[in-house]
């Protein structure tokens, strides 16, 4: 069986059927929007599932140890990478419809006779050759800056808080805090590994997620057309 030659496709040749094809792409990329921020509201739930379980675990008794908090850090930092990633394809399709919404309704309900953009040949790329707008950096310091810095400074006032508190330590010991220092130091200690190696560890951690929340660079990009962002 001989196939018919291939022949290029061009736009509507009325302004009906343009109408048409700009109404249903612009529904199908919302639809696909909602769906990956769908993804991202799951991720971000079961981050908070994890910190109020882990919080609940590791307070309400003292035979927990002060590992189970320090465990819900790196599931949280895990669920971060999972959001970051899914976020990156959640924007593609969001940068799709805000070219529609700026562009083209935005013109419909308010001209302005001096605009001018190239953002169909912009779709159009897009759709030929797909490619992530934000790169992993900026998406990890976004999702940071949006929910999990709350969630890891709530993980970690929680970790200090056991640690400077000895009847949450251990049993039969009185309510109140540590004396020193160097006791909560020392009750930060994991197995054969010493309570000031990771209470540096810790530190670390935590500045590099303050670093990478606040100085990335490049990151301005939701921001660029108004106040509101994801």
């Amino acid at each position: 069986m001989n196939d018919a030659p291939a022949t290029p496709v061009g736009r509507p040749l009325s302004p009906g059927e343009l109408v048409t094809v700009m109404s249903h792409f612009h529904r199908a990329e919302i639809a696909r929007m909602a769906g990956w921020r769908d993804r991202l509201d799951r991720t971000s739930n079961w981050a908070i599932t994890v910190v109020a379980a882990m919080l609940s675990v590791s307070l309400s008794t003292a035979s927990a140890h002060h590992g189970v908090l320090l465990f819900a850090m790196l599931l949280v930092l895990l669920l971060l990478w999972i959001e970051a990633r899914r976020y990156r394809f959640f924007d593609v399709y969001r940068a799709r419809v805000r070219q529609f919404e700026r562009h083209y309704f935005a013109q419909i309900f308010s001209p302005q006779p001096d605009f001018a953009s190239d953002w169909l040949l912009v779709v159009g790329e897009s759709l030929r050759t797909p490619k992530f707008l934000v790169s992993q950096r900026v998406a990890l310091a976004r999702r940071l800056r949006r929910n999990y810095l709350h969630m890891m400074l709530i993980l970690l006032l929680a970790w200090v808080l056991k640690l400077s508190t000895p009847s949450l330590i251990d049993q039969g010991v009185p309510v109140g805090f540590v004396g020193t220092m160097r006791e909560a130091v020392g009750a930060a200690a994991l197995g054969p590994i010493p309570g000031a190696a990771i209470v540096a560890v810790v530190a670390l951690l935590y500045a590099g997620l303050l670093a990478a929340a606040f100085l990335t660079p490049g990151d301005d990009g939701e921001l660029s057309f108004g106040d509101v962002h994801v």
